[in-house]
């Protein structure tokens, strides 16, 4: 994947055609613009050939001249470029231009002087506005491209000066100028936001090496290096504190404004800002394996997954304005040609229809809607990944949850031991824990606190994990089978079967059933509120699957009031499930798997939304989920959906005002009713309330 910052693109509707001809390209697999980050995503086959950087700079130049295209990689900080010299030139331009526009409008009326005393004022104050437009749209006629908002602004108001209309002419380069530079404001305050997103990005690390400090890039920290990080700064990588004590603000990264303790052993993000005192860490993980890189990565690319609706806006803006110029082409020649009446009247309807042309309303605001959904979410501790993820959240009829880590704490605790034929309660504990000590599992972990002796694993050989049933090994010669109920059947070997409540491990030394052990998980409170939140939104269905036993599945299943349960589950069989339940969900329904992100990744993978609890530090979570809940917090999807609901209720809204008022003044000036200033506010005004109104979701 290769990705190029665009620096000076603009124009929301150059975006979508350069997406549209790079995707063109032979040997390109897919390719997207995404104008909020001004970047552009390239996927290439292996049988690509030349300077893809090139060949992408010749397309980018023939929609507009002026953008630089950079390769990522080259750049050291965020792709986010906000060029502010530009932008204050543009509106010293604009007030010059809107002066001289006053002056003579004022001074003509005044005086009663006559047109041509006038028209030199008039000509000065369209070249300060409009005298880029004029020169672009010249470019682009050059270069063979037509029917881009430099044309048809140019069209239209040259039009208006042949046909006597200078004033009007002039106010209309003006409202559109008035116009394009609310448009700018408001994508460069949707632009600055994500540059205020990417500050979580730390900017050096403070290494310590040979017992001195250097300041250096996150980048050039390994692995297993030592760094220190002072009071108000931030932590710059993932690691384990070595010494210290500190409280840490981890708004940027959770959403959540309390601020948490870290200590020695605790485990510390990158990204969150040390409030005070001074922390020793161990690195864990390399900057671009970080928390912090993984977040800044997700957001950014979040626009390249279109939902369907943005697709739909693009599509049709490729052949809107083409109908709609066709048509003011034969308005203004039709009627005078065949019905007779005068020329300039029908050529003043037809220049109004290339005013309303320009879809701008709709393809800047739909995205900006969308990626102002996606920013909000990061906001809250949210990260979707697409929003074609955040538009499916409306229409979700089940919601699957795992139970560990997702429903329960996922922190076990060993409750009881049960030992037969002749083995005793610690002898069972010391050999499951011998057993269990290879195991990152939480349920071995449980099972060596419980011990809480050191274990020398120098006894134990031909260690081997059997997938859905339990753990093999051989203890000092001993043979050991610990796991579930199935692994006993498995290896025919009689036991007891427990009616204790918990998870259970069974443990057989050289085929004679040893005892077993129980471990209890705790429901987290926040499930109550998370499943009551999801009812109450529209959700049809709740499940929870689990590889666990039935009996602890219905007993929490019916705690939390979740609809349906089935335990027992081998990995594959939850795929399965899933797969069954998908089918069974209501037409256009759409089915949410939340799982720990950790061992469910087939499951989140091929769920219609595939939702990742707490998966910051997982790999998996991050590659397989397509919304990934920061905390550990299931009523998070809840709140996902709010903002979902919100998002789609403004992108309508912005979809059905754009589109109703250019019909109705399309229709006014087909009748002659309208005029060029009423066809800028159907072109611009409508741009600019429907940009206010996506911003709605930003600033919510």
């Amino acid at each position: 994947m290769k990705e190029y910052v665009l620096k000076g693109l603009s124009c929301a509707n150059c975006a979508a055609q350069i997406e549209q001809d790079v995707n063109k390209l032979s040997g390109v697999i897919s390719a997207t613009v995404n104008f909020m980050t001004s970047t552009l995503q390239v996927e290439i086959n292996k049988e690509f050939s030349g300077d893809i950087q090139k060949v992408i700079e010749t397309i980018v130049h023939h929609h507009e001249p002026e953008i630089l295209v950079i390769d990522k990689k080259a750049l050291s900080k965020e792709s986010v470029i906000i060029d502010d010299d530009k932008y204050k030139w543009k509106l010293t331009k604009l007030i010059s231009g809107a002066m001289l526009f006053t002056v003579g409008l004022v001074v003509g009326n005044l005086f009663d002087l006559s047109f041509y005393v006038t028209l030199p004022i008039f000509l000065i104050s369209y070249l300060l506005l409009g005298g880029d437009i004029v020169l672009k749209a010249m470019k682009n006629i050059v270069r063979g491209k037509f029917f881009d908002e430099n044309f048809l602004m140019s069209i239209a108001t040259i039009g208006a000066f042949a046909i006597g209309q200078v004033g009007e002419a002039v106010a209309v380069m003006l409202f559109y100028k008035v116009g394009e530079y609310f448009q700018e404001f408001a994508v460069r305050r949707s632009k600055r936001s994500i540059a205020h997103l990417m500050g979580i990005r730390p900017d050096y690390a403070n290494l310590k090496k040979d017992g001195g400090i250097t300041k250096v890039a996150p980048e050039d920290v390994k692995v297993g290096d030592v760094i220190i990080v002072k009071p108000g700064e931030k932590i710059p990588l993932d690691g384990v504190v070595l010494e210290g004590e500190a409280m840490l603000d981890t708004t940027a990264l959770i959403g959540e404004s309390t601020p948490r303790k870290a200590s020695t052993s605790d485990i510390v993000l990158s990204g969150c800002i040390n409030q005070n005192g001074v922390l020793t860490i161990k690195v864990t993980q390399i900057f671009g394996e970080s928390t912090v890189a993984k977040i800044i990565n997700l957001v950014e690319s979040a626009a390249s997954k279109k939902a369907p609706v943005e697709n739909f806006i693009t599509k049709f803006a490729r052949y809107y304005t083409p109908v709609v110029v066709s048509f003011a082409v034969l308005l203004a020649m039709i009627p005078p040609l065949f019905f007779g009446g005068m020329w300039s009247d029908w050529i003043h309807r037809g220049l109004i229809f290339l005013v309303i042309s320009c879809p701008c309303a709709l393809v800047i605001s739909i995205p900006l809607g969308f990626f102002g959904g996606i920013g909000k979410a990061s906001r809250k501790g949210i990260l979707v990944k697409g929003s074609q993820y955040l538009e499916a959240l409306n229409d979700l009829d089940t919601v699957v949850f795992d139970k560990t880590g997702t429903i329960t704490k996922g922190t076990f605790k060993v409750t009881e031991i049960q030992s037969a034929n002749g083995f005793d309660k610690d002898e069972l504990l010391e050999i499951a824990a011998y057993v269990e000590s290879y195991s990152n599992h939480p349920i071995a972990l449980s099972i060596l606190q419980e011990y809480g002796k050191e274990i020398t694993k120098d006894g134990l050989t031909e260690y081997r994990e059997m997938a859905g049933y339990g753990v093999h090994v051989k203890v000092t010669g001993k043979e050991v089978f610990a796991g579930n109920s199935k692994l006993m059947t498995k290896m025919d070997i009689a036991f007891n079967e427990t009616e204790g409540l918990g998870t259970k491990v069974y443990v057989a030394v050289n085929h004679v059933f040893a005892g077993c052990i129980i471990i209890s998980d705790e429901i987290k409170s926040d499930s109550y509120r998370a499943i009551a939140s999801l009812k109450s939104k529209g959700v049809h269905k709740t499940i929870m699957l689990t590889g666990d036993d039935p009996q602890i599945a219905a007993v929490i299943a019916k705690e939390v009031n979740i609809d349906d349960y089935y335990g027992g589950l081998l990995p594959h069989q939850k795929v399965e499930k899933v797969e069954q339940l998908s089918e069974k969900k209501r037409t256009k329904g759409k089915l949410a798997f939340v799982g720990d992100g950790i061992n469910d990744a087939p499951v989140l993978a091929m769920a219609d939304v595939g939702v990742a609890m707490g998966g910051l530090g997982s790999d998996a979570a991050i590659e397989a989920a397509d919304i990934v809940l920061m905390t550990d917090e299931p009523s998070k999807l809840a709140e996902a959906m709010d903002i979902a609901k919100l998002t789609k209720r403004i992108v309508w809204q912005n979809i059905i005002f754009a589109l109703g008022v250019k019909a109705i003044f399309l229709l006014l000036g087909a009748l002659g009713v309208a005029s060029l200033w009423e066809a800028v506010f159907a072109d611009v005004g409508v741009s600019i309330l429907a940009i206010m109104n996506a911003m709605r979701v930003i600033r919510s």
